[in-house]
């Protein structure tokens, strides 16, 4: 299209036969070629999702992240996107990304966060979230990893009827936002010995309160097991219906995954949903946005 711009200079019956050669976009409407709204509309649609993951890929992930936690603060984003970075990132990249909001906002992230989600049944655990900096080494204390198991199923049995929800038991905040990942690995492996079920399925089915009980899942996924997560939040956006920030969500996780765990997140999808995500990203993107989302999943390199 560029190069035509140029080649076509002073000819326009050019655009005219160009116009007729393409009756998706174009028909005839009398004397002349008539755009047709709905798929002019779709297409600007692909050109703005290329547009910005072209600029999120650009970013410094500082920055980046900065930004993506601004936008559920500020611009009415879901809670989700401040979960993720506050739990799938390191405690380097975490610090980092809170020294970029500082510079960027002139307030820090932990403020905001406890100011604009002050009236949530949430708030002290995303503000625990966002401010920790955790251990990243391999050593976990069995022991007390059991009895933070017990402490857990005892929240997550005693909430409803009146009494606090789990997430706003402060020994639920505690755990989460403080111990190590593997810790954590450990602490939901001896929950499920023994309470027979994991805290997942238990979370589940507790439907008091959906968002703040879904943000509680949310954490405990990105924390124990990010590429169930991220391939959970990738089909959701690939799902018919699926809203506008669903929809975002796709490239921002192509774009934030790409270099870390993109292929752990397409083996847990293949296993989760019995599909290739390359293949179910190729049957509803389109354009220069497919195959700069494909190249990101590593499509093309698999191929």
């Amino acid at each position: 299209m560029v190069s035509a711009l140029a080649r076509w200079r002073g000819q326009p019956e050019k655009r005219s036969g160009f116009r007729r050669g393409f009756p998706g976009f174009f028909r005839s409407h009398g004397e002349m070629d008539r755009c047709e709204e709905e798929y002019m509309l779709h297409l600007a649609a692909e050109f703005a999702r290329f547009k910005n993951l072209m600029v999120l890929w650009a970013m410094h992930p500082w920055e980046r992240d900065a930004r993506l936690a601004h936008h559920v603060l500020h611009q009415g984003h879901p809670a989700a996107v401040a979960v993720e970075v506050a739990c799938t990132r390191s405690a380097d990249e975490l610090l980092g990304a809170r020294r970029a909001y500082q510079a960027l906002y002139h307030h820090s992230l932990e403020e905001d966060v406890a100011y604009r989600a002050r009236d949530k049944p949430y708030c002290n655990l995303l503000v625990g979230l966002v401010s920790a900096y955790r251990y990243e080494g391999p050593r976990v204390n069995e022991e007390v990893a059991r009895a933070e198991a017990k402490a857990l199923g005892a929240a997550v049995r005693s909430a409803g009827g009146g009494k606090p929800l789990a997430v706003e038991n402060d020994e639920v905040v505690r755990i989460l936002s403080t111990r190590s990942k593997p810790h954590l690995v450990e602490t939901l492996r001896h929950y499920k010995e023994i309470h027979g079920r994991g805290l997942e399925e238990d979370l589940g089915g507790h439907g008091r309160e959906e968002e703040t009980t879904a943000l509680l899942l949310e954490a405990v996924l990105c924390l124990a097991a990010p590429a169930k997560y991220f391939s959970q939040v990738m089909e959701a956006a690939l799902r018919d219906g699926a809203d506008q920030h669903e929809k975002d969500a796709l490239t921002r996780v192509a774009v934030t995954r790409s270099d870390r765990d993109m292929d752990e997140i397409r083996a847990a999808y293949q296993e989760q949903f019995g599909a290739k995500l390359e293949d179910a990203i190729a049957a509803k993107a389109h354009g220069h946005y497919r195959d700069a989302l494909l190249s990101l999943v590593g499509a093309h390199h698999h191929q």
